[in-house]
């Protein structure tokens, strides 16, 4: 059984999900893995946990409105993409999440909008507020007007300082991949599924190697970047294959998944 950290601030989970696992490797968004997705986070909301959801794929769903069958070079040619897509990921969620009758909300942050003290304060209070209401927030990187300096970089390290932000207790990270390995287990066959981590260690380190997939920016080192976050801040972490979102309901209901980065420090 996968030992979370249970003791959370009224339940309160981050789910992340990557590029890999809202769209198909040519970029097209996946519809029904989303459908999948909003059944089972309107389903863990329901029975009482707090969720904020930190969601990639403007992007992705940009291109693929528009035929582009790899993600641009240049940044305001993303940016474009990521003002075009962001716009249609909402409605998506929208229509998937409303027959559950979970309402959602789109929420835009950058990374100086983090840092900045009085920012940082107003943007706690907008989620909390929201998460009172009962509402699903939809998290995603201000991609249209951040730059270099003031970008998270990816959704992951996004989805740990939200988490950090909010006092939850659980990050639950979703890719294409099923958790953190020894090796690469697209070029290695002994590869082994690391169950948890407790300290990142070099060796640990080691064992990150990057993502190939065409329209998302996370491999697994920039996942280890948020797990340190997570785990500095007292917030247990997991790597998941978001291939089936089932996966976020077992994780809640203890059985094994992934690979689990346990935090060593108690919540203050």
């Amino acid at each position: 059984m996968t030992e979370i950290n249970r003791d959370t601030e009224q339940k309160r989970i981050v789910v992340k999900v990557g590029s890999s696992t809202l769209s198909f490797a040519n970029g097209r968004i996946n519809l029904q893995r989303i459908e999948r997705l909003a059944g089972v986070l309107s389903e863990v909301r329901h029975a009482g946990w707090e969720l904020i959801l930190v969601s990639s794929g403007a992007i992705a769903v940009g291109g693929g409105l528009l035929g582009m069958k790899k993600k641009p070079e240049r940044l305001p040619e993303k940016q474009a993409l990521a003002a075009v897509g962001q716009a249609e990921l909402m409605k998506i969620y929208q229509r998937f999440f409303e027959p559950f009758h979970q309402t959602v909300a789109q929420v835009l942050l950058t990374k100086d909008g983090l840092q900045e003290k009085t920012k940082r304060i107003n943007a706690r209070n907008t989620l909390n507020r929201l998460l009172e209401m009962g509402i699903l927030p939809v998290i995603n990187e201000n991609d249209t007007v951040s730059t270099f300096g003031i970008r998270f970089g990816n959704n992951d390290v996004l989805a740990a300082t939200v988490a950090e932000l909010i006092h939850a207790g659980l990050v639950i990270i979703l890719s294409d991949i099923d958790g953190l390995y020894t090796a690469d287990p697209r070029k290695d066959p002994q590869a082994r599924l690391i169950d948890t981590v407790h300290d990142l260690s070099p060796t640990v380190l080691r064992s990150a190697r990057g993502s190939d997939n065409t329209f998302g920016t996370g491999g697994m080192s920039v996942k280890l970047d948020a797990a340190r976050i997570c785990m500095e801040a007292g917030i247990d972490m997991i790597i998941a294959n978001g291939k089936n979102p089932e996966v976020i309901a077992e994780i809640l209901e203890g059985k094994k998944r992934g690979t689990l980065f346990k935090s060593q420090k108690s919540k203050d």
